[in-house]
């Protein structure tokens, strides 16, 4: 229970930081996507600073919940995140969700607690895991994540763009908290076997970067268009590495079936999320109301929904 409770009040701490962060960074121009130049104004900006803040604390109960519970337990209670970024985005932006967005969310919630339920991982270990494993799956992980942001480059901007880079953020958090769960053993034994343990560096290095993945999809498009992949793909990683990695024991037999079931559910939360009119410009409002005279956030003319000629800070 206290593993659980720690782990969703790490998931409103994320949230908080998302709508935070995506409130600073919404002005931000498209040249500075995955640019230290955004790092650097955003330092600027106590809204920016009160979300780092947020993540922090995030960080710290993520961190305490996963020292008394199993990586594929945790990663996935922190699906919460979604529902909290959408209702307190709503109030920051003054924009309201529809049944699409609530019921996406919740299919996605439900997915994603049936997925955990249903495979009931047991308790792992870290201490039996070799080099060799942890240097393979780590760079499995760092490859896909490199592959999504080669591909976020090229998609150009708006919606997809911030798609694909909340889903390697996603990723990134996920290979972080394999990092987090394997420092545990080491803070067991002092802190000097923390501080030689080569895990501590590597999560510093990966939380950096998904720091820095996560400002440029905050600054591509709307939360509803980052927050799905972001929040999804961080306990999936999470399940891997704990199954696969840790050695975790899931459920067989008919248990798998209804685990597919469950990740079925969840890819239909998603869609129906990403067809919703807030992401496809049709809904006519941008997060925070449109500018003086119709224009956008830039002073510039808004385009049409038919996605030509559109602008990708609109943010509608």
């Amino acid at each position: 229970m206290l593993t659980v409770l720690l782990a969703l009040l790490a998931a409103v701490a994320n949230a908080l930081a998302s709508v935070l962060q995506r409130k600073a960074a919404r002005d931000r121009p498209e040249s500075e996507s995955l640019s230290l130049r955004l790092i650097w104004h955003l330092l600027h900006r106590p809204v920016w600073l009160a979300g780092i803040l947020s993540i922090i604390a995030g960080f710290l109960l993520q961190a305490t919940a996963l020292s008394h519970g199993e990586l594929s337990v945790v990663q996935p209670v922190l699906v919460m995140e979604l529902p909290a970024t959408l209702l307190l985005a709503s109030l920051v932006f003054k924009s309201r969700l529809g049944l699409r967005e609530w019921g996406a969310s919740a299919l996605m919630a439900a997915g994603l607690a049936g997925l955990l339920f249903f495979l009931s991982p047991s308790s792992g270990s870290t201490t039996d895991v070799g080099g060799l494993l942890w240097a393979v799956a780590s760079g499995v992980n760092v490859a896909v994540v490199a592959a999504l942001v080669v591909w976020a480059s090229f998609a150009g901007p708006g919606a997809r763009k911030a798609a694909l880079l909340g889903v390697a953020t996603g990723c990134t958090f996920g290979f972080t908290a394999a990092l987090i769960k394997g420092l545990t053993v080491q803070f067991t034994q002092g802190f000097a076997a923390l501080f030689t343990s080569w895990q501590l560096y590597a999560m510093i290095v990966t939380g950096a970067g998904a720091m820095f993945l996560l400002q440029s999809a905050m600054q591509a498009a709307r939360l509803l268009a980052t927050q799905p992949g972001l929040t999804m793909a961080d306990p999936v990683v999470a399940i891997m590495w704990g199954v696969f990695v840790f050695g975790e024991v899931v459920r067989g037999g008919v248990y798998i079936v209804l685990s597919v079931v469950a990740a079925a559910v969840v890819a239909t939360g998603v869609v129906l999320l990403t067809r919703s009119p807030l992401l496809t410009d049709e809904s006519g409002r941008n997060e925070h109301g449109r500018g003086e005279h119709g224009q956008g956030e830039h002073g510039q003319a808004e385009q049409g929904p038919s996605g030509h000629g559109q602008r990708g800070r609109n943010d509608r």
